[in-house]
């Protein structure tokens, strides 16, 4: 059974966990502020996001392939790439062909 390379080396992914939290301040998904100060299981807290994710060859302790998000914003994009979410075609509106007078 394969180990999680994110765990393989724990201090090194402390360590950029921390790099990450210092140097950015916005969400890379939404862009709004991220606090710091919340703890895990707030959906506003902070998380460290792989932008190629490790399920799909990305580096886990590579500082470019690393960045701030919120972690409701990570939970939703999950293994996806942001190009996904791009792509997705905008809702169609509903048009009724009946007159209400």
């Amino acid at each position: 059974m394969a180990t999680n390379p994110r765990y393989a080396n724990g201090h090194r992914r402390r360590e950029l966990r921390a790099r990450v939290l210092a140097e950015e301040t916005h969400c890379a998904i939404c862009h709004a502020p991220v606090d710091t100060s919340l703890k895990t299981p707030d959906p506003r807290s902070a998380e460290v996001d792989e932008i190629i994710p490790v399920s799909r060859g990305g580096d886990p302790l590579a500082r470019e392939n690393t960045r701030l998000t919120h972690r409701r914003c990570n939970r939703a994009r999950s293994n996806h790439p942001d190009s996904r979410q791009a792509t997705t075609q905008p809702p169609r509106q509903c048009v009724t062909t009946r007159r209400w007078t």
